[in-house]
């Protein structure tokens, strides 16, 4: 089994910054896809921005030049610092991670608990 554990969801002013952290702990051989998504209320979750072990980075139109998504490959940990917040930023941020437990096994996906990030003034 593995676990992720979100950190650094919030409450900020339209303008403002977030760091989001994803930490991945458990049955772990190797991590490819690690990303974040979102959910509003009454939205579909969607993809934020998701980036492989090579540091290959994908993101939705609505961020691009305002989050930027990162990894720690050694710490299993992905981030994403969010500037220029808007209020339609706000939702549930879910972790996501496609975790092989050993060589040459197929990656299953897991999913963080998720972390508020309300923008509001």
């Amino acid at each position: 089994q593995v676990q992720l554990v979100e950190s650094g969801g919030g409450l900020v002013q339209p303008g403002g910054s977030l760091r989001l952290s994803c930490a991945a702990s458990g049955s772990i051989f190797s991590i490819d896809r690690m990303g974040w998504f979102r959910q509003a209320p009454g939205k579909e979750r969607e993809l934020v921005a998701d980036i492989t072990t090579r540091g290959t980075t994908n993101s939705a139109d609505s961020v691009k030049g305002r989050f930027t998504i990162s990894r720690d490959n050694a710490k299993n940990t992905v981030y994403l610092q969010m500037n220029s917040l808007k209020p339609e930023d706000t939702a549930v941020y879910y972790c996501n991670a496609h975790v092989s437990h050993y060589r040459a096994s197929a990656p299953y996906e897991y999913w963080g608990q998720g972390t508020q990030v309300t923008v509001s003034s």
